[in-house]
């Protein structure tokens, strides 16, 4: 269960991946039916000032003493440095053997692995970063083509967005999909992106022709049992479809039929976990239309059927 979290600063802290962090956890969305968080931000030294990699300072209110009791301790991105800090070091070990489980956004896998806690474990960071980070650390399994790696007790991720990923894949691991799809309806991201890291490596900036897709996506998910076509979405989003499929792929990282199939997958997902409807249902309300294409696209994506997901998350009551 996820009820404390505790996010660790220091000098050289990412802003960007760091309010990543606040946003997912640090947030009251109770009112969404998201289980409250009590959520700490500490430092080696608390209420004294630490830089940060553009230039603002940030304050913590509480020091290393408030990792005691954290279900989770999450690490932003830091500049890149030579050593860290012993005391925030020493602190990450005694909560890894005490059985929290410790997360990172991008850069902050350098400092799990100066503690040594990535020693035979899989990770990953982002992509710049991989050549240093295995000559750093070679006893760590570096996947660097993935956005984030869970690894039990160890969460790492990939670049920002990555780490958007990440936080969201840890609250419906330890919360469920439904308080999981409620934070990212409120931050207007997807609630799981589709590939890996390696789609981001040295590409061109797309051509900008238009606003965001995310109105799109949002209507999408909301009409997720509708048939969709390339031709009717680009005409909604009032383009050509060459320049719908590009842009497509620009903001998801995949093709409009692939991220739909994605969705409709965690959709009929969360209805397996929340829901007593038969699978024959399942299918039509997540827009697969028979059960059969549901258990295809359902085990290549999760790895297990339909049926053997749900005895394992089996619904806490009727609805």
């Amino acid at each position: 269960m996820l009820k404390t979290v505790a996010s660790v600063l220091m000098d050289g802290v990412a802003p960007f991946e760091f309010g990543v962090i606040c946003e997912v956890f640090g947030i009251d969305r109770t009112d969404d039916g998201v289980p409250p968080i009590e959520f700490r931000v500490c430092a080696e030294r608390p209420g004294a000032p630490l830089g940060t990699s553009v230039g603002a300072l940030l304050t913590p209110e509480f020091g290393l003493d408030a990792m005691d009791g954290a279900d989770l301790i999450a690490m932003p991105a830091f500049t890149i440095r030579d050593e860290y800090p012993e005391p925030v070091l020493a602190a990450l070990r005694a909560a890894a053997e005490r059985g929290a489980t410790l997360l990172t956004v991008c850069s902050g896998a350098f400092v799990l692995g100066a503690a040594g806690l990535l020693d035979g474990r899989r990770c990953t960071t982002h992509w710049r970063y991989v050549d240093d980070f295995a000559a750093r650390f070679p006893r760590a399994h570096l996947d660097p083509d993935v956005l984030f790696v869970d690894d039990g007790n160890i969460v790492t991720s990939a670049g920002t967005a990555a780490g958007i990923d990440a936080c969201l894949h840890v609250v419906r691991r330890e919360l469920g999909s439904g308080p999981a799809t409620a934070i990212a309806r409120r931050m207007v991201v997807p609630p799981q992106r589709e590939g890996g890291q390696r789609q981001f490596v040295e590409l061109p900036i797309p051509e900008c022709t238009g606003e965001s897709l995310q109105p799109l996506l949002a209507w999408m998910l909301g009409n997720i049992a509708t048939e969709h076509t390339v031709a009717s979405l680009a005409g909604r989003a009032q383009m050509s479809e060459r320049t719908f499929a590009r842009r497509f792929v620009a903001e998801t990282g995949t093709t409009p039929h692939r991220w739909l199939t994605m969705q409709r997958v965690l959709h009929a997902r969360r209805l397996l976990e929340e829901t007593r409807l038969g699978v024959d249902e399942i299918a039509t309300e997540s827009g697969f239309g028979t059960a059969a294409l549901l258990r295809h696209h359902f085990h290549r994506v999760v790895g297990v059927a339909p049926t053997d997901y749900r005895r394992v998350f089996r619904p806490r009551s009727a609805s």
